[in-house]
């Protein structure tokens, strides 16, 4: 089976199973009926060797780690007929550099486009009533939460738009080469993982509107060596931060309005 390198799947076929073709390192071509409303869990997970795949417009789901792990998976259409993305659906399709959300998606999964290295836009149909983006980055309809920040976007410094109220889990996870970030004043909580991964990062800026950094929101941040915070050393100490907040990051000191604090 993992020899297969070309495959017509029949028409009589109504959804691709869980883990169907999982590690078939050798498909490259895959033809796909009219007739599959459903692409199940891992059915082309770790495909090594797709590049492209043409998913047809009766498909309605797109399931958790679909393809999951198609390194040389470069394009990829998402039809009309879609209305869900999984968890992890596209998550380490490192050659893939452009996705569009069309109007019909209702949800996308956490770490859909996680460890998407060369991904530059996630752009979003303007008639999609759930999902927007701005110069390819994903929000919400209404822009109050940062959904996922391309991994492979190329610009050196990024300010969340001030109708950002919420930065969604592993938001900025991985991105190679932001090496600022400006959080603004609506922004109350820094979430799970928010930034973790960013190697390069080396100046963000955290309003004193934040009230709670949870775990590993930080982590593996390995040039982050300060952060600036706008208020006084007294609200700093008053956030609440899990105990992981900065696991394995680089971090070393707290700059405030009235000094510069101090941390293991």
């Amino acid at each position: 089976f993992l020899e297969l390198k070309k495959i017509n799947i029949p028409n009589s076929v109504t959804r691709i199973g869980q883990d169907a073709f999982n590690y078939c390192d050798s498909l490259t071509n895959i033809t796909t009926p009219e007739s599959v409303t459903s692409i199940g869990r891992g059915a082309f997970s770790c495909c090594s060797s797709l590049t492209s795949i043409t998913i047809p417009e009766s498909v309605t789901c797109i399931e958790n780690y679909a393809f999951n792990y198609c390194d040389s998976l470069t394009n990829i259409t998402i039809p009309e007929s879609v209305t869900s993305i999984g968890d992890g659906a596209f998550r380490g399709c490192r050659s893939l550099t452009n996705i569009t959300i069309p109007e019909g998606v209702t949800s996308i999964g956490n770490t859909a486009f996680e460890s998407c290295s060369s991904l530059t836009n996630i752009n979003v149909s303007d008639n999609n009533k759930n999902y927007s983006s701005i110069d390819g980055v994903l929000f919400n309809k209404d822009k109050t939460e940062i959904i996922k920040y391309p991994e492979g976007k190329e610009s050196k410094s990024y300010k969340i738009p001030n109708s950002v109220t919420s930065i969604g889990d592993g938001a900025f996870r991985g991105c190679s080469s932001l090496k600022s970030i400006t959080i603004p004043e609506s922004v109350t909580c820094i979430v799970y993982s928010a930034f973790s991964g960013c190697r390069i990062l080396t100046n963000i800026t955290i309003p004193k509107s934040v009230t709670c950094i949870e775990n590993y929101a930080f982590s593996y941040c390995d040039s982050l060596t300060n952060i600036t915070y706008n208020g006084t050393q007294s609200q700093w100490n008053k956030i609440s931060k899990d105990s992981s907040w900065k696991y394995n990051s680089a971090i070393k000191t707290i700059t405030c309005t009235d000094g510069v604090i101090k941390i293991n």
